[in-house]
C-alpha cells in the first residue's frame, strides 16, 4: 500500500479541473496515493502477476458494452424532436437496462422508504374528465403508499436535504393505478437516458462511498453545474422542501403530464397533485442535524406513531388541467418537459378525492420493501404523453422489478397483487405462485373454448390513445423549448418569502462548501448568476469566491405564491405537544393538560426526567429527558415546578432554547418562568 501524503483529507484532484467541460479525449485521473485496489488474483486466489489497473475499463472515447464508440449519451432516439422514444434505441435499453440492474437486492434509488395503507375516496367531480371508475362519485379504493429518500441506503437517516419519494397504488377493480411521483415537480433532467448520469453523480463518491445520503459533494454539483437543465430541481430542494418536517406535511407531484380520457373519448392533458390536509412544512438546518442524530428514523417514526395514535394523514388529490392541443404548451411552458411547473395561480388544482393512512404495515419487507411501483400501470381513461422522461421510466421500472424481486412474477407478491380479475395468458418464469387452468396460454385458441377473450368498450378495456406521429427525422436532439434552464429556477426562487429565500442561500452555501474543488463552486455560482444575481453574491460570499456576470441574465417572473410554504392557515390536528414534567410537578393538572391537548386531535407526548410512569399515577411516560430533544414536538407545555436552587435541568433548558430558536409555541406554568429565564428566553 501506498503512504498518503494528502495535506487534509479529501484534497483536491492531483491536476486541477477545467471550469468547461473536458473536451480533449485522454485517460481518467489516476488514484490518489492513499487509494488502492484489490490484490489480483485469480478466482481460487492465485497471483495472477498483472499490473495494478489492468482490469480497469480502457479507451479514451464512450463506447457501448461491446466496445463501439459513441457521439452521443444525452438524447433518446425519438420519431422527431417531440415525438415518442423508439423502441429500436440500442444504447438506451443497454444504458438504462444495465443501470436498473445495478444494485441487488437494494432500490438503486427510493432505498430508504415508510409506507402505510390506507384508503381513497373519490369526489366524483373528475368524471366528466375521465372514464377511470375508481374517480366516479362516492368510489373507494384502498391504497398502499412508500415515501422514501432518493439518494441515501436503507440504513441512511430520514432527515437529510434530498427529495422525497411519494409513490400510491390504488388497488382499483379495474386493475392497479400506480402514481409514482416526488415531492418536488419538477425533476433533475428531460431525458431518460440520463437517468443513470444524475444518479450516479447524487450517490456516494465511489472511492469512499461516503457522504450518505446527501448532495453535499463534488461529483452531484460537477454534474448540475454542467448539466444545467438540473438547475431548476436543485433550487427546489435547496429550500425547504428538502427537508420535510414529516411524511404528513408533505406535498406529492406526478412531475409529469399525463392524458385522461373521458366516456365521450374527449380528452385533456394533466399534472397531478397531492395536497396534505397538514399543510406544507419543513424543518429548520438545526432541527435537520439534531434529529439525524438523535432520531435517524425520524420521519418513518411519525407515520407511524400518527397513525397508531388515530392522527390519520390525509392528502386531497388534485389535477392541473390542460388543453390536449397539437403543441402541447400551456402559457408558454412546454408541458413535456419535465423541468417544468405550472403555476397554479394559472391552472388551478381541481381536487379529485381524499386520501387517508389508517394502519401500518405488518412487515416491513413483504410490504414496504417488496412493493412495485411502475409508471406504466395504469387504468381506464389515463394515459401517459410524449414526455421523455416518463416514456423511458416505462422502461425502466419494469426491467428493475425484475432484476429487485427475483423475475417477472413479481406482481404476484401479496402486496402487488392487483384487486382486480388477472387473466394475462403470462407463465412459468422464477417465482411462479400461480396454479394456471386450461392448456392454450396463447390467441387465438379452441383448446380452451377462446379464453381469454378480448374485451371491448363496453367491457371497460384500457384503449392506448391514438395520437397522431409527428413527422420528423429521426434523431438524438430535445425540441428548443427545451432550452430554457433557468427562467423556472428564477421563478420559483423569487416566489419565497424572505426568511426562504435565507434558507436557500444557506443550503447552497453549505453544500458548496463541502465541495473540494474550486472550479465546481465557481461553476456553480455561475449558474446561480443566470437564476438570481442578489442569491448569487449572498453564496459566493459565503465561499469568498468572486461573484461572477450572468451569462444569461435573469429575466422577471411573476411570482408564484403557491410554491411558499408560509402565509396560510392550517388545522392543528396530528401536531405532537410535549408536556414536560419533573419530580415537583402536579401530576392532576399535567394530565389535565393531555387531555385537553388530545381532544384538539393532537398527539400529547408525557416528558419526564426518567421514563416509567407519571409520579402518583398509573399514566406511562413516553419519553425521558435522555431520548427526547425540541424536534419532535410542534409545541411544548413546561409543567415543572419551581427547581429551586439547583435550577431547571440542563437538558430542559436544551429543550426550552431549541424550541424558542425555532419559532415553535411554548407554554406553561408554575415553574416555566424559571425553565424559560434559565434558557435565556423571557417569559
Amino acid at each position: 500500500m501506498t503512504t498518503p501524503k494528502q495535506p487534509i483529507p479529501g484534497a483536491p484532484s492531483i491536476e486541477p479541473l477545467s471550469f468547461e467541460e473536458p473536451a480533449e479525449a485522454r485517460k481518467p485521473l489516476p488514484p490518489k496515493p492513499d487509494q488502492h485496489g484489490p490484490e489480483l488474483v485469480s478466482p481460487t486466489g492465485t497471483p495472477t502477476g498483472e499490473p495494478e489497473g489492468s482490469r480497469s475499463q480502457s479507451g479514451d472515447y464512450l463506447t457501448t458494452a461491446q466496445g463501439a464508440r459513441l457521439q452521443d449519451t444525452d438524447h433518446s432516439l425519438k420519431a422527431g424532436r417531440r415525438g415518442p422514444t423508439l423502441l429500436q434505441d440500442h444504447h438506451l435499453r443497454e444504458k438504462i437496462t444495465h443501470f436498473d440492474h445495478e444494485r441487488i437486492p437494494e432500490r438503486v434509488v427510493h432505498a430508504r422508504g415508510a409506507g402505510a395503507h390506507g384508503v381513497f375516496q373519490s369526489y366524483g367531480t373528475g368524471t366528466g374528465l375521465t372514464r377511470a371508475g375508481f374517480l366516479a362519485a362516492d368510489v373507494e379504493t384502498p391504497v398502499f403508499v412508500r415515501f422514501s429518500t432518493v439518494v441515501g441506503s436503507r440504513g441512511s437517516a430520514d432527515a437529510v436535504r434530498d427529495t422525497r419519494g411519494f409513490a400510491v397504488k390504488f388497488y382499483t377493480d379495474e386493475g392497479s393505478f400506480d402514481l409514482v411521483g416526488n415531492n418536488i415537480p419538477v425533476f433533475f433532467i428531460q431525458d431518460a437516458i440520463k437517468f443513470p448520469d444524475v444518479v450516479h453523480a447524487a450517490k456516494p463518491h465511489p472511492d469512499r462511498e461516503i457522504p450518505q445520503a446527501q448532495s453535499a459533494h463534488d461529483t452531484f454539483w460537477d454534474f448540475v453545474s454542467l448539466h444545467t437543465e438540473a438547475q431548476a430541481h436543485t433550487m427546489w430542494f435547496m429550500a425547504d422542501r428538502g427537508i420535510p418536517r414529516s411524511f404528513r406535511m408533505m406535498e406529492g407531484f406526478g412531475v409529469h403530464t399525463f392524458r385522461m380520457v373521458n366516456d365521450q373519448g374527449a380528452t385533456a392533458l394533466v399534472k397531478f397533485h397531492w395536497k396534505p390536509s397538514l399543510g406544507v412544512h419543513s424543518l429548520v438546518w438545526e432541527e435537520a442535524q439534531i434529529a439525524n442524530g438523535m432520531d435517524p428514523d425520524f420521519h418513518r417514526r411519525d407515520l407511524a406513531d400518527a397513525i397508531e395514535s388515530g392522527n390519520f394523514p390525509s392528502w386531497e388529490l388534485g389535477v392541473q388541467v390542460f388543453p390536449d392541443v397539437d403543441d402541447e404548451m400551456y402559457e408558454g411552458i412546454d408541458l413535456l418537459d419535465p423541468t417544468k411547473f405550472v403555476p397554479e395561480e394559472i391552472a388551478p388544482v381541481q381536487m379529485l378525492g381524499r386520501m387517508t393512512l389508517n394502519a401500518n404495515p405488518k412487515n416491513y419487507f413483504a410490504e414496504v420493501e417488496q412493493v412495485a411501483f411502475h409508471p406504466g400501470h395504469l387504468v381506464p381513461g389515463i394515459d401517459v404523453s410524449n414526455d421523455p422522461l416518463l416514456q423511458g421510466r416505462l422502461f425502466s421500472y419494469l426491467d428493475t422489478q425484475i432484476s429487485r424481486l427475483g423475475g417477472p412474477n413479481f406482481g404476484q407478491l401479496p402486496i402487488n397483487r392487483p384487486h382486480a380479475p388477472v387473466n394475462d395468458m403470462l407463465r412459468d418464469g422464477m417465482h411462479q405462485s400461480a396454479d394456471h387452468a386450461g392448456v392454450a396460454p396463447y390467441k387465438p385458441n379452441s383448446l380452451d373454448g377462446g379464453c381469454p377473450f378480448h374485451a371491448g368498450m363496453d367491457a371497460g378495456t384500457f384503449i392506448d390513445f391514438p395520437q397522431a406521429v409527428q413527422s420528423g427525422t429521426k434523431e438524438r436532439a430535445n425540441p428548443a423549448t427545451f432550452s430554457d434552464h433557468f427562467s423556472q429556477p428564477t421563478l420559483f426562487y423569487r416566489s419565497l418569502t424572505a426568511i426562504e429565500q435565507d434558507h436557500v442561500a444557506q443550503a447552497y452555501a453549505f453544500e458548496l462548501g463541502k465541495c473540494y474543488e474550486q472550479t465546481i463552486r465557481e461553476r456553480q455560482l455561475a449558474a446561480l448568476a443566470n437564476i438570481d444575481a442578489e442569491l448569487c453574491q449572498r453564496v459566493a460570499e459565503e465561499l469568498g469566491l468572486p461573484v461572477p456576470e450572468a451569462t444569461e441574465p435573469p429575466t422577471d417572473q411573476v411570482p408564484s405564491p403557491a410554491v411558499s410554504q408560509i402565509g396560510q392557515a392550517w388545522p392543528i390536528a396530528g401536531r405532537v405537544v410535549g408536556i414536560v414534567t419533573d419530580a415537583g410537578s402536579d401530576p392532576e393538572q399535567v394530565l389535565q393538560a393531555r387531555d385537553a391537548v388530545e381532544a384538539a386531535g393532537m398527539l400529547a407526548l408525557i416528558v419526564a426526567p426518567v421514563g416509567g410512569k407519571l409520579p402518583g399515577t398509573d399514566q406511562p411516560v413516553q419519553r425521558s429527558y435522555a431520548t427526547t430533544r425540541s424536534i419532535e414536538f410542534d409545541a411544548v407545555i413546561l409543567a415543572t415546578s419551581d427547581a429551586g436552587q439547583k435550577g431547571p435541568d440542563p437538558r430542559v433548558v436544551v429543550l426550552v432554547a431549541e424550541t424558542y430558536r425555532h419559532a415553535k409555541a411554548i407554554g406553561g406554568w408554575g415553574g416555566a418562568g424559571v425553565a424559560l429565564e434559565a434558557a435565556g428566553v423571557a417569559a
